[in-house]
């Protein structure tokens, strides 16, 4: 070998090392970060339309994570090649975000459609999510899935005289579609997060001013929930009518469910100052925040122990009430809450 092709070598290998171990400043990482796509083309690729791949991400069915410097979150590529690698692909994943309303749920149940809309109110089925029909009426939607395990589970209610305890519960107005898709929602946005504060907003978003601001008291930790309250990352409504008919259903509106909320939000709270304060005017940087992280994988976190919202009102599923709070905390906890409930002088 002669000396030029010695120093030939010898650069080419200088070259390849510094391509592999450059760093900051404009350097490249010998470790390729892993690509990632938009929405859009994640769908594409999917082979799912745009509404099916928004509502699988709401229901944790693909993850996603948050682009760098903020913006809409991007799907890994490795997340699509595992969802493609799965039986039955794409096919399986469409029946799994199928919606129905009414009158294809009551055909699929093989119902009348005023009794499916009575198994509604009654909290037997729950909305996924909604839309706005031309007279700006909200139509509930129902996951195709989910109304083919209630039909398994609880075909007595499909056929024959409505139970007399639901009967007089419908009698009275009581409608739980709202409820029950509100207590998914919120049970969803706490699955995708650890952080103790983003925690607290989710259940001080179903809570108005007033009440929110009976349990908690503190105006910077008011305004630090708004700060950091998880939304969902797709499918927020973009009419005006839309978004202020969200906003209305977001707000729990019976005094029971405002109580499930208070208590819930109580504890979370607590929760949330043990692990650090909110900022305050003046702070250098603000309070720690967590990291963006993959949406979908569900992250479980070391919970409190909220009370828990029966799934269904004891019309449908024939159970006891759980009781709001432990035997020996609900004098302290509701003191706390400063709750009378409604008429309470």
């Amino acid at each position: 070998m002669t000396v030029k092709e010695v120093l030939r070598a010898h650069s080419a290998a200088h070259e390849d090392a510094s391509a592999e171990t450059k760093g900051e400043g404009g350097h490249a990482s010998s470790v390729a970060p892993a690509a990632t796509v938009a929405a859009g083309r994640a769908s594409q690729e999917l082979g799912v339309r745009r509404a099916e791949f928004e509502l699988a991400v709401h229901l944790g069915l693909i993850a996603v994570t948050g682009a760098p410097g903020g913006g809409r979150p991007r799907v890994h590529e490795d997340e699509i090649a595992r969802l493609r690698e799965q039986p039955g692909f794409p096919d399986a994943l469409v029946e799994r975000v199928r919606t129905v309303g009414t009158a294809r749920g009551a055909a699929l149940l093989d119902i009348a459609p005023a009794r499916f809309t009575r198994l509604a109110r009654a909290g037997c089925v729950s909305p996924v999510t909604f839309y706005l029909n031309r007279y700006r009426a909200v139509v509930w939607l129902y996951l195709a899935d989910e109304l083919a395990a209630f039909a398994a589970r609880e075909p007595e209610l499909l056929a024959g005289r409505t139970p007399p305890e639901m009967r007089t519960m419908l009698e009275s107005g009581a409608d739980w579609r709202a409820r029950n898709w509100r207590s998914q929602r919120i049970d969803r946005l706490l699955d995708r997060t650890t952080d103790p504060w983003a925690r607290t907003a989710v259940q001080a978003s179903a809570l108005d001013p007033v009440q929110l601001a009976e349990v908690v008291d503190d105006p910077y930790e008011r305004a630090y929930l708004v700060r950091v309250r998880p939304e969902p990352v797709f499918g927020r409504p973009g009419f005006m009518a839309a978004r202020e008919a969200m906003a209305e259903l977001m707000l729990a509106d019976d005094p029971d469910e405002i109580l499930w909320r208070r208590v819930n939000l109580t504890l979370e709270l607590d929760s949330a100052r043990g692990d650090r304060p909110a900022p305050r005017p003046g702070d250098d940087g603000g309070a720690r925040a967590t990291p963006p992280a993959r949406t979908g994988a569900r992250p479980r976190a070391v919970r409190p122990a909220p009370a828990a919202e029966p799934a269904a009102p004891p019309a449908c599923t024939g159970a006891s009430r759980p009781a709001a709070v432990g035997r020996t905390t609900r004098k302290g906890l509701l003191a706390r809450l400063g709750w009378r409930g409604r008429g309470a002088g």
